[in-house]
């Protein structure tokens, strides 16, 4: 065996016994690292739990301090939801920082993946400017009843949320807007003014008398209470239609009575109908029979 043979063959050796003295120094030493590890973990849970119940008593003072200053109830719920994740942002970010990451290197991080998050989310980001313009330019408030032409959507506003907003429906359904789509729709707000107009389609017959019918349907409006005597109520023939008279009674209403009274005057206006023997027309067909041998052959 030469000599190179030789030195080759001890620098192996020695390499091999290296190779086991670090492998035996790290088996030593993962008992102290895995406690560490555990303690780690646990402090984080601890300061975890701290801090949820530090947010909740900065949520609960925040949410004190705004009512006693008579905020706006939508001013309220946003803002709440805006401190609640900006403050679990900053405790994540203080857990992080307690395994040992650098908080430069974490801000740069966030930055470099707030760049790329921003445009995966920007149907987000548009929903809070939306929330922000809502609550400065305040088109709509909590308790407003309010409609949105854009999809239809109709109901009493029931929160204003960071990214959107809900609506409870009339028949008892929850509707979640997204604020952006909020912020650029056409919305009808039915409850800025205390009264509300009702339009009431009503047909009646070709035969029937449209004075007795003015006369009959007036009487039902005047003896209703919940119809402002302060605004102006007419009954007027609105369209001659195909099968009868489409007449339109318009009336006055205060928001808060506005369905019950549309609803009752529209059931006495039939009973009225009725027992004046007014004829409320239904979709009929006249059909003109030709006598045998008319125009046949020619």
């Amino acid at each position: 065996m030469g000599m190179g043979e030789h030195a080759a063959g001890l620098e192996q050796i020695a390499q091999e016994e290296i190779d086991v003295g670090l492998i035996q120094a790290y088996v030593q030493q993962l008992p102290d690292k895995a406690l560490r590890f555990g303690i780690r973990v646990l402090l984080a849970l601890v300061v975890f739990f701290i801090g949820v119940q530090v947010i909740k008593l900065v949520r609960r003072i925040v949410r004190r301090s705004l009512k006693r200053g008579n905020a706006d109830i939508g001013v309220s719920q946003f803002l709440d939801s805006f401190i609640k994740t900006v403050l679990y942002i900053l405790l994540l970010f203080m857990i992080a920082s307690g395994f040992g990451l650098d908080a430069t290197s974490v801000v740069a991080l966030l930055g470099s993946a707030g760049v790329a998050i921003g445009l995966a989310i920007q149907g987000s980001l548009s929903n809070f400017a939306g929330g922000v313009l809502i609550l400065l330019l305040k088109p709509f408030r909590v308790d407003d009843y309010i409609k949105v032409d854009n999809d239809g959507h109709e109901g009493t506003v029931k929160e204003i949320q960071l990214f959107y907003t809900k609506l409870s429906t009339p028949n008892n359904h929850v509707v979640i807007i997204p604020n952006g789509t909020l912020s650029n729709s056409s919305i009808l707000n039915m409850s800025t003014l205390t009264e509300r107009r009702m339009d009431i389609p009503v047909g009646i017959s070709y035969d029937a008398d449209i004075r007795q019918a003015r006369e009959v349907i007036m009487k039902v409006l005047e003896e209703d209470e919940a119809v402002l005597a302060t605004k102006d109520r007419r009954v007027f023939v609105d369209a001659l239609a195909d099968s009868g008279v489409n007449l339109n009674v318009r009336c006055w209403a205060d928001n808060e009575t506005y369905w019950e009274c549309k609803w009752r005057i529209t059931e006495k206006i039939k009973y009225a109908l009725d027992e004046a023997g007014i004829v409320i027309p239904y979709p009929q067909l006249d059909v003109h029979i030709a006598p045998p041998g008319d125009g046949a052959g020619k």
